[in-house]
């Protein structure tokens, strides 16, 4: 047998039992969904399913890690475009409520909250996976500012804490209540970005006091 065309079929039966254990968990919900409605969906067989995940929690496990990716390369992405910090951020708050709000990724965090219940180490992975690396990006582009020369009202780790906390507050608030609660207008948001980049001494939108190329070379 061919090992790479084994490797590839393989791979490729991967992807569509993950793609259909995802759209079926976000359906019909990850109790009510079995392992053979996922192969009635994606073919193979539950043989397939066991040799590559062990079993439907393992399964859960590669759906959810696999689309729960953090923020971090947003950050880094929007970040690098502005000059001017207060700009930064105003972009961030629009991109992470519409990230952290879609409603197939909070159907996922639903999941994770029940999962969660009875396996902390499943919580941990999760929790390190996302919302770390999210903040820790951002607690990096803070302190990129202060050290070039941006004064600011608090010290990175908190400012990064704080701003992601007006996002994230929604998130869990949505997965939780399943939209009980409604969701804030895009007005809603800007009000609280506006009233953070105040407390955060960014609210007459200060510029670099020195151009990012330089903070950039020095930084590398």
């Amino acid at each position: 047998m061919n090992y790479e065309f084994e490797c590839d079929r393989l791979d490729r039966r991967r992807r569509a039992i993950v793609d259909a254990a995802r759209s079926l968990f976000i359906e019909q919900g990850y109790e009510r969904t079995t392992l053979g409605h996922i192969v009635d969906r994606a073919g193979g067989s539950l043989a397939t399913i066991y040799k590559l995940f062990g079993n439907k929690e393992g399964l859960l496990d590669a759906v959810v890690f696999e689309k729960a990716v953090s923020g971090e390369s947003l950050i880094r992405e929007v970040a690098g475009r502005h000059e001017c910090p207060a700009d930064t951020l105003r972009e961030l708050a629009s991109l992470l409520y519409q990230r952290f709000l879609d409603p197939d990724d909070l159907s996922l965090v639903r999941m994770v909250i029940a999962r969660s219940i009875d396996d902390s180490d499943f919580a941990r992975r999760f929790f390190e996976t996302t919302a770390m690396h999210t903040r820790k990006a951002l607690e990096e582009v803070f302190e990129g500012w202060a050290a070039a020369g941006v004064k600011l009202d608090g010290q990175p780790d908190m400012l990064a804490e704080i701003f992601l906390g007006l996002i994230v507050s929604d998130m869990q608030t949505d997965a939780i209540s399943h939209g009980v609660m409604a969701r804030p207008s895009a007005e809603r948001i800007d009000a609280r970005t506006e009233f953070f980049l105040r407390g955060a001494g960014l609210g007459e939108n200060p510029q670099w006091p020195r151009s990012t190329e330089m903070w950039s070379a020095e930084r590398a």
